[in-house]
């Protein structure tokens, strides 16, 4: 039977200060691998890194808005020179739109969810790759989403963020299959994480979309998701390449 193979492993996980991220991070952390905790949040990211190490495991923090590529640059430098490399990159942190119609969405909220939800990833996909190649491995999975399956689970900088991240997934999969590196993805429906998005309710955006909301179904805990994702990322997974996995109680399927 294949093992998880993750003990002592590299593994960088952003937003990981809470929600889905903070689960991923214990929960990689519990698998005997060595976990940067990165977060926009010091107390946050720091409060996981001593629940790591308080269970045996090994862990550290940084922190910083990692749509900026100093901030990038710095998780990427912490996690080669203090374990040695990259083995796997959990890109998980985002934000959540105002489910804002097109019509409605402005350039500041547009630009702003695109570029922590989007270009962020994309950032340290590109930081990390290097450090892959060389190794001849690794395995990036993402935190895509519902609203990366169809259009009626977001505002529209979201969904398009989301759509987005597939889309990165996919090329990063198909480029670097033979160089052993996979890339997969998430896609989590309902999930209990405190993020909430601020309704203009009379808007177009939530006045249309909540109306598709019904088939949500049971909301996940924050540690279904991370188990996927802790799947993906190990050995057991080794042949999967390029998938978005609904994590969602069938919501995909309706």
């Amino acid at each position: 039977m294949t093992t998880t193979g993750l003990a002592g492993r590299s593994v960088v996980v952003t937003g990981a200060g809470s929600g889905i991220g903070r689960a991923t991070a214990l929960a990689f952390g519990a698998q005997g691998a060595r976990v940067v905790v990165a977060d926009l949040n010091a107390d946050g990211a720091e409060t996981v890194v001593k629940d790591i190490v308080a269970a045996g495991g090994t862990a550290l923090a940084v922190t910083g808005d990692l749509s900026e590529q100093a901030v990038v640059d710095r998780v990427t430098t912490t996690a080669v020179e203090r374990f040695g490399g990259v083995d796997v990159l959990v890109n998980n942190a985002g934000i959540m739109d105002r489910m804002s119609a097109a019509g409605d969405v402005s350039d500041a909220e547009w630009e702003r969810v695109i570029r922590v939800n989007l270009t962020a990833p994309f950032l340290l996909t590109r930081a990390v790759l290097p450090h892959m190649l060389k190794a001849g491995k690794g395995a990036i999975v993402n935190t895509a989403s519902e609203a990366s399956l169809r259009g009626s689970a977001a505002g529209a900088a979201y969904t398009a963020s989301k759509h987005g991240i597939a889309g990165l997934t996919k090329s990063v999969a198909v480029t670097y299959r033979d160089k052993g590196i996979r890339a997969n993805a998430i896609a989590p429906g309902g999930t209990q994480t405190g993020m909430v998005p601020d309704l203009d309710q009379g808007a177009t955006g939530p006045t249309a979309i909540l109306a598709y909301m019904g088939n949500v179904g049971r909301v996940a805990t924050a540690d279904e998701q991370a188990a996927a994702i802790v799947f993906l990322a190990s050995d057991a997974a080794s042949n999967i390449n390029g998938v978005i996995l609904p994590v969602d109680n069938g919501w995909a399927a309706v």
